[in-house]
């Protein structure tokens, strides 16, 4: 595996068995078996596809385009975990959707035995809060205990441990905002990781979480962060060769950008019978999904479910199928389908892993599927 970031802490001693085994087996799909090979070539051109959205997000003409400044505090925060899915096709390695706290790179590291990435990771989120000292994270979700991610939360914790850092695992009603802090009972609070997916903390449960943010408080990521980077229709502007020109963006990396993501539309009522067309062709997402939610093969669709489509906030993909993989099951072999994932901080791989599955999306509900280590080839 090509290198990674630099870390600047010490290697962590956790493994996977120090995971809580009863939870870890009610979750039989978590983890593949497979070894999933990927070309160098590939593993360069994702880079590469990663460096040119970034240098695109650095613009100031980004944030204009996006009116961040409508979105609350900005970026006080780069954001942990961005996750670049790729499918790899013929025509190369090709963006599927960015993602922000995109879960499973704590569990993937430990599956791949990856010492290096962990401690990437605590470097990372000391770098989340600049100068300050790290003392103590939450670890936000809504009922924490009930998300199927939740071994991972317990991971992090130990992690944290291993390296003099506390830990809460809290709901967002757990946390208080006092003095312009934010606590959790009688601990104060450096830092949140966010894994809510209430992307811009509209909903009433996450007021004070809202506030806090607002209010100067160190949440990674944040809804400016997710603005940034993962709303679906970022992809629209990503594939637009004459806009990316008009901001200045230079040839080599808008070619870049064209050859490697899909070109994304937004769907409107009035394309709506070019879309129904054409829908053979496209994937269908909601501009704010996460994690699959109604997002539909085009030519899986039925005209009840287009309707549904174009009376909500949509974009339009060109589909780019994923590869396969043959993983042993039940004494037979069977074809599962692959999404790659990088694990990125401030535009550095820290970690390549996939994702195995049947059916139209990604679920962690397929036997021999879950997460799969990478060898690269």
């Amino acid at each position: 595996m090509r290198k990674t970031a630099a870390t600047a802490v010490k290697l962590a001693r956790m493994n996977l068995s120090d995971l809580p085994a009863a939870l870890l087996a009610e979750r039989p799909h978590l983890f593949s078996a497979a070894t999933v090979p990927i070309p160098a070539a590939d593993l360069a051109r994702m880079g590469e596809i990663i460096a040119a959205i970034e240098a695109v997000v650095a613009l100031p003409a980004w944030d204009e385009h996006l009116g961040l400044a409508k979105v609350g505090a900005g970026g006080t925060v780069a954001g942990v975990f961005m996750g670049y899915d790729f499918h790899l096709t013929d025509a190369g390695p090709q963006l599927i959707e960015v993602n922000t706290n995109a879960g499973g790179g704590l569990l993937a590291a430990l599956q791949a035995r990856r010492a290096d990435a962990l401690a990437a990771f605590v470097a990372m989120f000391r770098t989340e809060c600049g100068g300050r000292e790290l003392k103590t994270v939450a670890i936000v979700d809504a009922q924490p205990a009930t998300q199927y991610l939740y071994p991972e939360f317990l991971g992090f914790q130990r992690l944290f441990a291993e390296h003099g850092i506390q830990t809460v695992i809290c709901d967002p009603g757990e946390l208080m905002l006092c003095h312009g802090n934010l606590w959790h009972e009688e601990t104060k609070i450096d830092l949140v990781y966010n894994r809510l997916t209430d992307f811009a903390f509209a909903e009433p449960a996450q007021a004070v979480l809202r506030e806090a943010w607002r209010q100067g408080a160190l949440v990674t990521p944040n809804p400016a962060t997710h603005a940034r980077y993962a709303d679906k229709r970022n992809l629209i502007a990503l594939t637009d060769d004459a806009l990316l020109a008009e901001w200045g963006v230079d040839a080599a990396t808008r070619a870049t950008l064209l050859a490697g993501i899909p070109r994304t539309e937004a769907v409107t009522a009035e394309r709506a019978e070019d879309f129904w067309q054409r829908r053979r062709q496209l994937f269908f997402k909601p501009a704010a999904g996460f994690g699959s939610r109604a997002a539909y093969r085009g030519d899986k669709l039925t005209k009840r479910v287009f309707e549904e489509i174009l009376a909500g906030d949509y974009v339009a993909q060109a589909y780019a199928p994923p590869s396969v993989v043959n993983v042993a099951v039940d004494g037979g072999m069977t074809e599962l389908k692959a999404d790659v994932r990088n694990y990125v901080y401030r535009g550095v791989v820290q970690l390549v892993v996939t994702r195995l599955y049947q059916g139209q999306t990604t679920n962690f509900r397929t036997p021999g599927g879950g997460f799969a280590k990478v060898i690269e080839t």
